[in-house]
């Protein structure tokens, strides 16, 4: 009976751990790191981050930087987030950074972050298509400064409207140290928790109702 049981819970954890999907390898232009190499391991298994207070919307729960490490990239260089599995949630998928005042590694995300990217929903068909993909792609702004650097990766998985259900937030961050940085930009920044509130139309919109327009939560995208 005991072997029994312990089969059992060792099946819930293993579907547990991959009812949802996680960000955990990084590219930079073709060359492809390993799993949590780059990229801050989270402690959740795949589960997401739903309270709108907690810090773990900033780099996922359990995430530490101590044992990651920082990888160099140039600004302008090509960047790439890869799953475990494809995200399935419609939802939108946003890239974030946050300037480190000192080590990457040694940042809790504490300070401000600023939009790189929205992957936003394309209604040009008449219908919202959500890209919901395996890997997502982005380049480092031209315009940032030099300096070490969260690199954060977060969906926004909708499928559950509020306020009879609530978001999900899948979230990763990478360390990066950027070189070669004009340092001119002048991005709109966030806190995190505090980016994100439960009145936002793009946290509380129901995608089965009348959908035909969205606006991503959170600060506008920096343009160089």
């Amino acid at each position: 009976m005991r072997n029994f049981i312990n089969v059992a819970v060792a099946a819930l954890a293993a579907n547990g751990a991959s009812a949802h999907y996680i960000f955990q390898q990084l590219s930079l232009d073709a060359t492809k790191y390993g799993p949590f190499e780059y990229i801050r391991q989270n402690s959740n298994y795949n589960s997401p981050v739903t309270d709108l207070k907690s810090n773990d919307l900033r780099c996922n729960v359990g995430a530490e930087g101590a044992s990651t490490k920082t990888v160099d990239v140039k600004a302008g260089e090509q960047f790439t987030f890869t799953l475990d599995t494809p995200v399935y949630h419609q939802g939108p998928i946003s890239l974030y950074m946050s300037k480190a005042p000192g080590a990457a590694s040694e940042y809790d995300g504490s300070g401000e972050w600023f939009k790189i990217k929205d992957f936003a929903p394309d209604f040009s068909s008449g219908q919202a298509v959500w890209d919901m993909s395996g890997s997502y792609t982005y380049t480092i702004p031209s315009c940032i400064e030099d300096g070490e650097y969260l690199l954060r990766v977060q969906s926004l998985a909708i499928h559950n409207p509020w306020p009879s259900g609530i978001p999900q937030f899948y979230i990763s961050c990478a360390q990066v140290k950027v070189s070669g940085g004009s340092g001119s930009y002048n991005p709109a920044t966030v806190l995190i928790p505090g980016a994100f509130k439960d009145t936002d139309p793009g946290y509380t919109v129901n995608i089965y109702s009348n959908f035909n327009s969205y606006t991503v939560p959170g600060p506008a995208p920096l343009t160089c």
